[in-house]
C-alpha cells in the first residue's frame, strides 16, 4: 500500500490537476467509480489506477477488469487518494488514461454542436452529456476553451464523454465553412434573433453554434450561419444557461425529426 505523498507515482499523479502537466503528462485523470466503469465499458486502457482497499473490496469485479486493461495499479491509503483526487470526498478511485480525444466527429453530421470560447468545465460536461442523451453525431471546441478533458468536464459528462464524438479546432471558420459545403445548415444562437428557436426548420442536417457563456456567439462566427434563433425570456431575465440553452434546441430538432 502507498501510503506517502512523497512517493515518485503519487507526485506525478498530484500534479495532473493542473491543464498544463496534463498537457505534458499526455494524461488525463479519471476520477471515481462511474467513470472507470464507463472507461472499461467502452474499451479505454487506463495507465494507472489507484484504489483504496475499501474500494477494492466493495468492487472487486470492476477492479479485476479495470487491472487487466491497466499498466498498473496500486492500492493507497484514504489520505493518499484524497490528495490526488480533484474532489473534496473522492469514492475511493482515481485512474489516468492517455490524453486521446474520443471518436471524431463525421464531416457531414446530421445534428452537430459547436462551442465557442466556453469556458465553464460543469457546462461543457453538460452538454456533452445532454448532447449524447439527444443522438448528437458530433460535438465540435474551439481551442481556447477550457479543456475537453478537464476532470469537472469528465464528471459533469457522466460518462458519455467516452462516447460522444468530439474535436477541437483552432480554425472554426474553416470547420464551419467545411460543413456548409456538406450541406449542413448553420444555425446560431443569438439573444436578439427574430426567429425563436421551435420556428426554425430543424430537420435538415444541422450544425448548432453556441458561444461563451458572457460574450456569447463571436460576430464572426454569427455572420456565417444560415439563420439564428434566440429563446424567449421572462420580463428581467438577462440570459439562460448555455447548458440549458444547448439542451432546449437539440431537443426541438428531434421534436420535428420524429413527427
Amino acid at each position: 500500500m502507498l501510503t506517502s505523498l512523497q512517493n515518485p507515482l503519487i507526485k506525478q499523479l498530484r500534479k495532473l490537476q493542473k491543464a498544463k502537466e496534463r498537457h505534458e503528462q499526455q494524461l488525463s485523470l479519471l476520477e471515481g467509480t462511474h467513470l472507470i466503469e464507463e472507461a472499461i465499458a467502452t474499451d479505454r486502457s487506463l495507465a494507472t489506477l489507484c484504489c483504496t482497499e475499501s474500494w477494492q473490496r466493495q468492487h472487486l469485479a470492476l477492479y479485476e477488469r479495470a487491472i487487466n486493461r491497466c499498466d498498473r495499479a496500486e492500492i493507497v491509503s484514504p489520505e493518499v487518494l484524497a490528495a490526488i483526487a480533484t474532489t473534496v470526498n473522492p469514492d475511493g478511485v482515481v485512474a489516468t488514461i492517455d490524453r486521446l480525444l474520443p471518436i471524431e466527429p463525421p464531416t457531414d453530421p446530421k445534428l452537430g454542436v459547436l462551442l465557442d470560447t466556453l469556458q465553464d468545465p460543469g457546462n461543457l460536461g453538460t452538454i456533452i452529456r445532454t448532447a449524447a442523451a439527444a443522438n448528437v453525431d458530433g460535438l465540435w471546441l474551439s481551442g481556447n476553451s477550457v479543456d475537453l478533458d478537464h476532470p469537472k468536464v469528465l464528471r459533469a459528462s457522466a460518462g458519455q464523454w467516452f462516447r460522444l464524438p468530439m474535436a477541437e479546432s483552432d480554425d472554426l471558420p474553416t470547420l464551419i465553412e467545411q460543413q456548409k459545403r456538406q450541406g449542413v445548415q448553420i444555425v446560431a444562437t443569438l439573444p436578439n434573433a427574430d426567429r425563436l428557436y421551435w420556428q426554425a426548420d430543424l430537420r435538415s442536417p444541422t450544425l448548432l453554434l453556441l458561444g461563451n457563456e458572457g460574450a456569447g456567439l463571436s460576430p464572426e462566427l454569427a455572420a456565417m450561419a444560415d439563420l439564428a434563433v434566440s429563446i424567449p425570456l421572462a420580463r428581467n431575465v438577462e440570459s439562460l444557461n448555455v447548458a440549458i440553452a444547448c439542451a432546449l434546441i437539440l431537443y426541438e430538432a428531434q421534436r420535428q425529426r420524429q413527427s
